[in-house]
């Protein structure tokens, strides 16, 4: 089996549909749609209605694990959503109310010098010192910087409307912080007012789901999503309705899926460095605090490195811009996943030479299985004739697809879980096991994974039949080997 986890933040969690022509590979739960343009091989985003023949594009949901070795040209279909996921109208009612609390009462652990479970019921803040105008500016400065990087005719083409700018983007971001930093600026004023940080994203991002779901009206059939469309008000407002909606040539989702988010985790995670060397009395970071850095700007580094693999997210192709994504891109993600760094300036915690050295090997280990499993898997979809491909084996299946089950996918069923979880325990032991807060990424990756390969086994057992079952004795453990 095989998988892509992009650097967007968020872990991709549903089914891909590969559609790259002669392509074969074992795609991730999320829908996947790698056309290539006729002109130059470029990536389509959206289904467009002309795409030379006049014929139109449909969106074909496939399983984790499928390997395409031929596609039709993709019809479109009327949009309407009826199987509706979350807990349907219910479910996504109290998840959009639920999310924005529960990442706050994070942070607020995180903040506090016992940041214990057992401490609830929190100590909440005032109300006034939750927002500040000033906070809510920088912010706005901060979306309105990455937009003008991302509209930078820089990259290489990775669509017909969209430069690969990501990884230069990051750079020149980098050399921004430099010149603030080379004028004194103190940075350390983001972790003074982390909470007030929050406070502008989330409602940053309920006026930009609010803008989204009423321009979406005047959005053309081609232009809605699969999932968000079900006449529901909250079910779509929270899924999504509008597929990719643009302004003149940004891209909002796809902006916001790369850009604002992932650069300010980087970004956050520095600040934490300057304000724990800063309220700790350090003349240099502590080992620990360089270790979540460095690792997690490893990871963001990687995914815009490879960021023209986000095209294939269902994310992209299959998921409306609705409040789910635009908390999650905004919001979620970089004060969520900064959760170790933010904890650390509060909770120092020493490392010996023993640690340091077993943490790195850790992380390179995770590293170099989620990188080199997602490199075969992209290698055999492109091209399984490919030298550095050809070699694996395969189960044939009745629908004409294969499964590969050899080398790092002979393993287990998804090496690349497996790569990331170890990733994110390298992540979080550096905080030390005075607290469980720190390990909030661990437990909800492994939480996301695992529900996402039950319902990948499901989906694969009734397409495949007898041809899944020889798979799963030819590979029986699906994430951890000899355990699960």
């Amino acid at each position: 089996m095989t998988h892509e986890n992009n650097s967007n933040s968020k872990h991709e969690k549903k089914e891909e549909n590969n559609t790259a022509n002669t392509a074969s590979t074992i795609t991730e739960e999320k829908t996947e749609t790698e056309s290539e343009n006729q002109a130059g091989g470029r990536y389509n985003l959206r289904r467009r209605k002309d795409q030379g023949d006049g014929k139109t594009v449909e969106l074909e949901q496939k399983t984790e694990t499928e390997t395409l070795l031929r596609t039709k040209p993709p019809t479109a279909s009327a949009i309407k959503t009826t199987d509706l996921e979350f807990g349907g109208r219910v479910g996504v009612f109290f998840l959009m109310f639920l999310l924005p609390v529960a990442v706050l009462a994070l942070l607020i652990l995180c903040g506090q010098k016992d940041a214990s479970l057992q401490s609830f019921p929190l100590e909440l803040p005032a109300l006034e010192s939750l927002w500040d105008c000033q906070v809510f500016g920088i912010v706005l400065l901060w979306l309105l910087f990455q937009a003008v990087l991302s509209l930078l005719p820089v990259g290489k083409v990775l669509s017909q409307s969209h430069d690969s700018l990501c990884f230069y983007a990051l750079l020149l971001t980098a050399v921004a912080v430099g010149v603030a930093m080379y004028q004194e600026v103190d940075l350390s004023y983001i972790h003074a007012h982390f909470l007030q940080f929050y406070t502008s994203a989330l409602l940053i991002v309920t006026l930009l789901s609010i803008y989204l779901f009423i321009r979406s009206r005047w959005a053309s059939e081609d232009e809605l999503a699969p999932g968000g469309n079900s006449g529901y008000i909250i079910y779509d407002f929270f899924m999504g309705r509008e597929l990719n909606p643009r302004i003149k040539n940004l891209d909002i989702k796809f902006f916001c899926e790369m850009r604002p988010g992932l650069m300010g985790w980087v970004l956050i995670n520095f600040v934490m460095l300057q304000a724990e060397m800063k309220h700790q009395n350090l003349e240099n970071p502590s080992p620990a605090m360089l270790l979540v850095n460095i690792f997690q700007l490893l990871w963001v580094v990687d995914g815009f490195w490879h960021e023209e693999k986000l095209l294939t997210m269902m994310d992209i192709v299959y998921d409306g811009f609705g409040f789910m994504l635009t908390f999650g891109d905004l919001a979620f993600v970089p004060f969520t996943f900064t959760c170790q760094a933010y904890y650390l300036v509060s909770h120092p915690n020493e490392l010996s030479a023993f640690w340091i050295i077993t943490l790195i090997i850790m992380n390179g280990v995770g590293y170099y299985i989620f990188r080199k499993a997602n490199s075969q898997k992209f290698a055999f979809r492109k091209n399984p004739s490919d030298p550095a491909v050809s070699h694996l084996k395969t189960i044939p299946t009745a629908t004409g697809e294969s499964l590969i089950v050899s080398g790092l996918w002979g393993w287990v069923r998804h090496p690349n879980y497996l790569g990331d979880i170890i990733m994110g325990l390298a992540w979080s032991l550096p905080c030390g096991f005075n607290h469980l807060i720190p390990y909030f990424y661990l437990i909800y990756l492994i939480t996301l994974l695992v529900h996402r390969n039950a319902r990948d086994e499901h989906q694969c057992r009734k397409k495949y039949g007898s041809a899944w079952d020889e798979y799963c004795k030819a590979v029986p453990f699906r994430i951890f080997p000899g355990i699960y």
